[in-house]
């Protein structure tokens, strides 16, 4: 796909993230209900993935990365984010997270990160192994019950 940037979240992008819908299952990633604001406040830790100037995803950092009923400490930065829906599937995940991670690195400078993906997700999962992630815990969400997998990796580990 070629260069894949970290960009400000700004009320455009946020308008258009928070429009977006996952077919099942994957719908448990959209943001419906969230307002545009919230995505582009700096202290909730949103930012944009463009590439060639168009919106492709977004990455978070921080709390926002957490899902209830998850047992998370300061161990390690918690980190998300998804891609644009007709863009999934398409082997572009691994740039996705790649990008972030390496923003986070130099950003945060964490000991480590943490990612947390819904137990069904064995693509995101796949490409999350690839990246050096190892699963450290699994839990049900108090939200609605269903199984996620919590998965982290040392930040300073290379990410090509």
């Amino acid at each position: 796909m070629g260069s894949v940037e970290i960009a400000d979240m700004t009320r455009e992008y946020a308008a258009d993230i928070i429009a977006w819908r996952y077919p099942p299952p994957y719908d448990c990633y959209d943001l419906a209900g969230v307002e545009a604001a919230f995505l582009t406040d700096p202290g909730n830790g949103y930012l944009a993935l463009v590439h060639e100037g168009r919106l492709i995803g977004f990455r978070v950092f921080g709390v926002d990365g957490q899902v209830p009923g998850g047992v998370y400490d300061g161990s390690a930065l918690d980190t998300g984010g998804g891609l644009r829906p007709e863009l999934t599937g398409r082997g572009l995940g691994r740039q996705a997270i790649a990008t972030g991670l390496t923003y986070g690195t130099a950003r945060f400078r964490p000991a480590a990160f943490r990612v947390t993906v819904a137990g069904f997700n064995l693509r995101a999962q796949r490409v999350l192994r690839g990246l050096d992630f190892t699963p450290t815990a699994t839990f049900e969400a108090t939200t609605d019950g269903r199984p996620f997998v919590i998965m982290t990796r040392p930040a300073g580990d290379s990410v090509v």
